[in-house]
């Protein structure tokens, strides 16, 4: 199957303008842009086409350019990175089988997520959407509710039926359960990894939808697809060596600097 991931980037965000260029530093102590981090994670999955950054910002642009992307210039009206990965898809000369939307703040995602997320798709029938899922440690999970305490988002979490179909994200902890009676150092808590593989005709559908109420409560973009009758497939997949985070925030980049040390060190 032909499959391309797509890199989503905007240079504002509310809680972190122009967080695609912030630098951060690795083992090594080399700092990189985030928008750089994130393509090169994109470059390790294997079995991928290609590899775009899709922006609408030219500072963006240049520095994508630098270190070797392929740029596609989408319009400033996607309101998220599912609507400008739809809109760089027409820029495409062949259209995929599959396409990745690799989000421009997940520079942690280790390969074996993406390939994951192409295998749930391409072996269920009917499969139109496909976004993975870590079960939570306890001390990450107090990490988020320390988050949450303060006001501040930490993940998104997610619950699904029996048959692995999303029933609702939140950037709320979700399923509600007193910790207590959880055994073992997993939680029940599955968070959410901001990763989609889409079929090119449920892309197609989601720009032509128009933003759902949970949508725009939660500002979660995948709440559309189930909004309206899409579903999402969760692929549990198992937690890397080290911590998944995103980089929402500037205090973000202490723990994803960690990170990207012990990633290196794996």
């Amino acid at each position: 199957m032909a499959v391309v991931i797509i890199i989503p980037a905007r240079f504002e965000s509310s809680r972190y303008p122009g967080k695609p260029l912030a630098l951060l530093r690795d083992g090594a102590g080399e700092a990189k842009p985030l928008i750089q981090r994130s393509w090169e994670a994109a470059r390790r999955v294997p079995g991928i086409g290609a590899v775009y950054v899709a922006t609408d910002h030219a500072a963006i642009a240049e520095a994508a350019g630098q270190f070797g992307a392929e740029v596609l210039m989408t319009s400033g009206d996607c309101r998220n990175g599912t609507e400008r990965c739809a809109e760089a898809l027409d820029q495409l000369a062949e259209r995929p089988d599959i396409v990745v939307n690799l989000q421009g703040d997940a520079p942690l995602t280790p390969a074996y997520f993406v390939t994951a997320l192409v295998d749930a798709l391409a072996g269920e029938e009917g499969a139109a959407v496909a976004t993975p899922a870590i079960r939570c440690s306890r001390d990450h999970l107090a990490e988020l509710r320390a988050e949450e305490a303060r006001g501040r988002v930490g993940g998104t979490t997610v619950v699904s039926n029996a048959q692995g179909r999303a029933l609702y994200f939140s950037k709320r902890i979700i399923p509600h359960f007193d910790l207590a009676a959880a055994g073992g150092e997993v939680t029940p808590v599955r968070l959410h990894i901001g990763v989609y593989a889409y079929t090119p005709a449920a892309l197609a559908q989601y720009r032509a939808t128009p933003p759902t109420e949970l949508e725009r409560l939660e500002g979660l973009e995948q709440l559309r697809f189930l909004d309206s009758g899409v579903p999402i497939r969760v692929a549990e997949v198992l937690a890397p060596p080290w911590q998944i985070w995103e980089l929402n925030n500037p205090s973000d980049v202490v723990p994803i600097e960690a990170a990207l040390a012990r990633m290196d060190a794996a």
